[in-house]
């Protein structure tokens, strides 16, 4: 299945303990019930990725395994009937038996979106993230190039306890700028905890002159979390397109 969601009322895309508001939550118990399943005996859906709370998607794929005669424009339809109208199923397909959304995936493009200027993004407000002023995109695009590559990005990983491998490949970073908009696109092929939000904050950082473009190198050979800017909210983030 493809999806797009608006995440700002949900605690992201897995579950949490104490509430049903994540995306995965919402996608099972609306198949459970299609398919008169108890919870006990609920299907899994598995997600490309796993969004923080409050992160949008405009094309999450993720996969389930079901017991159903519905064919794939009956289970859409039938899910798009039931779900929140911040969830839409875009696409469903029958997948090949091995498909797993998030171990198949060779790329993910995520977005995230700055907005400043003297008035307010009334209507986008819950998709940007507002700066007080102008950054130096110049300096934010040479930071961007020193970021770029394959590294170890633990310095960039919001998860402190983080066991497996934090070495990523980061092949682009766009940044684009249109009128009051300025929208960073990272492309890789997969991405930590926190840690397009961490890139995000510190090119924010850069931007201001908080960190020099020629610091980024240092701040991934150290893989101390410390060192890299902050962690920028979640609302302007957007997962874009996944690769297989």
């Amino acid at each position: 299945m493809t999806l797009s969601y608006d995440g700002s009322r949900y605690y992201g895309w897995e579950h949490q303990p104490g509430t049903e508001m994540t995306i995965q939550g919402k996608l099972e118990n609306v198949l459970n019930r299609m398919q008169g399943l108890s919870e006990k005996e609920g299907v899994t859906v598995i997600g490309a990725g796993r969004t923080d709370a409050g992160v949008h998607a405009r094309a999450m794929v993720c996969n389930v395994l079901l017991d159903t005669e519905k064919s794939p424009e009956e289970i859409q339809a039938y899910m798009n009937e039931y779900l929140p109208d911040d969830i839409s199923v875009n696409d469903v397909r029958i997948a090949a038996d091995r498909f797993h959304s998030r171990f198949k995936a060779k790329g993910k493009t995520y977005r995230y979106t700055l907005w400043y200027g003297k008035g307010k993004p009334v209507f986008d407000r819950r998709y940007v993230t507002v700066l007080e002023k102008k950054p130096d995109l110049d300096l934010m695009r040479e930071a961007a190039g020193n970021m770029t590559g394959m590294h170890d990005y633990k310095a960039f990983c919001g998860n402190p306890k983080m066991k497996k491998s934090t070495v990523r490949v980061v092949d682009t970073i766009n940044i684009e700028e249109s009128g009051s908009y300025i929208r960073l696109y990272f492309h890789g092929n997969g991405f930590l905890q926190n840690m397009v939000r961490i890139m995000t904050g510190t090119l924010i950082s850069v931007g201001f002159g908080e960190i020099s473009p020629r610091d980024i190198e240092g701040i991934i050979d150290s893989k101390e979390r410390k060192n890299a800017g902050p962690t920028a909210a979640p609302q302007g983030l957007c997962l874009m397109k996944v690769d297989y």
